[in-house]
């Protein structure tokens, strides 16, 4: 089942399968690692949705839910 990130629940793991984003948000993530075929966990998921964070290529991570809708995951 493909779900964008920000949909995720803490302790899911998932593989990127795409990105909706264009431009400069695209390039910012992956530059953060965010590449196709990684693998992803989210680890924590404030009170309020904003951020998210997740352990990808053994880094922890702050996304803005804004950019984790962005990235399109199939989960394990």
């Amino acid at each position: 089942m493909i779900k964008s990130l920000n949909n995720l629940k803490q302790g899911e793991i998932g593989v990127i399968k795409a990105f909706k984003g264009k431009g400069e948000v695209r390039k910012h993530l992956m530059e953060m690692g965010f590449v196709r075929g990684s693998d992803i966990k989210v680890e924590r998921v404030a009170p309020l949705g904003d951020p998210i964070e997740v352990k990808i290529k053994g880094y922890s991570l702050s996304l803005r839910k804004e950019d984790a809708k962005q990235i399109e995951i199939e989960i394990k």
